[in-house]
């Protein structure tokens, strides 16, 4: 009796430890289910994975596309963009569900596997990731491409992104954190290849050049970089713009160091600066980098994910 009774409330002091409070920026009436620090899986460490809680503001836009999922479920756009927004408050796996039960509905439609496949990434299910985005690769074949519209608009509000180059700019992320640099090179010159504007250039150039460098093609990425210059006109993806000038020699590595920007843009250039250090071969720095980046909360960003993946299968 004495031992069940120590385990009754060892569990009931676990299940109290568990539980969180609100945030203050979101009253809890407006919080759904599980959105206050949830649980979403497992890094490739091991560490569990929790989401925090989202702000009033995004929960109010959550709740807008939610009921317009809700008055019309069978419409594909509403199922995108519940799916996204479920995402954005860090329902990774509730996401995941509605764009399977979307897929149910209309099989053929590739942005479907594209958003699928990205929260696949962002809870570490690989595997489940390449096969969404192989699929999504293989229904655009021999259709126009698109613009995505964003979800979190940039400064300008200018979409910058194609649903093609979203597709390969995936795919490659998650050949990359596989490991397998010869795969992720292609879908990353797919990327390239589908929009000429200059954000989707800084972007597919940062990855097509350190994974040249992984693969030992020095002069291939050196290439990579040409039509790279100072005065590009970037909106949004500043820090590849930033990672890829300090490649070219153009930046010093104090300026990415010192980044001024949000949580994405600066896991980006840490990553970058670790992961020049290990393919020149500078271990300990790049294995320090690596660590300071897994210090940090941003377990979601691409960065981030990188940096796990490198020190999971090179450090450990």
């Amino acid at each position: 009796m004495r031992v069940r009774y120590f385990l009754f409330i060892y569990l009931s002091i676990f299940l109290m430890a568990c539980s969180t409070a609100p945030s203050p920026e979101a009253p809890a009436a407006s919080i759904p289910d599980g959105a206050a620090r949830s649980f979403q899986g497992f890094s490739l460490l091991g560490d569990s994975l929790f989401s925090p809680p989202p702000g009033e503001k995004l929960l109010e836009r959550y709740e807008a596309r939610k009921a317009d999922f809700l008055e019309d479920p069978d419409k594909v756009d509403n199922i995108i963009w519940h799916g996204r927004f479920t995402a954005y408050i860090g329902q990774y796996q509730e996401a995941i569900q509605i764009y399977t039960d979307g897929i149910r509905k209309f099989p053929d439609d590739a942005r479907l596997y594209r958003h699928r496949g990205h929260r696949h990434l962002t809870i570490r299910q690989y595997d489940q990731a390449i096969t969404d985005f192989e699929k999504a690769a293989e229904l655009i074949q021999g259709t126009e491409n698109q613009i995505e519209p964003d979800g979190m608009p940039n400064a300008q509000n200018i979409p910058v992104s194609t649903l093609h180059g979203n597709i390969y700019y995936h795919l490659g992320l998650a050949y990359y954190l596989k490991q397998d640099m010869p795969k992720a090179l292609e879908a990353y010159q797919k990327c390239l290849a589908s929009s000429d504007n200059n954000d989707n250039l800084v972007s597919s150039t940062h990855w097509l050049y350190m994974i040249s460098r992984r693969l030992g093609q020095d002069e291939q990425a050196q290439a990579y970089l040409e039509p790279i210059h100072q005065d590009l006109e970037i909106i949004e993806n500043m820090a590849y713009h930033q990672a890829c000038l300090f490649y070219k020699g153009e930046l010093e590595e104090s300026a990415l160091r010192n980044p001024d920007g949000d949580a994405p843009a600066n896991d980006a250039l840490a990553y970058a600066l670790a992961n020049w250090a290990f393919y020149h071969g500078d271990l300990d720095q790049a294995k320090a980098g690596y660590e300071a980046m897994l210090e940090q909360a941003s377990w979601n960003s691409f960065g981030y994910l990188a940096a796990e993946s490198d020190y999971y299968h090179h450090f450990l």
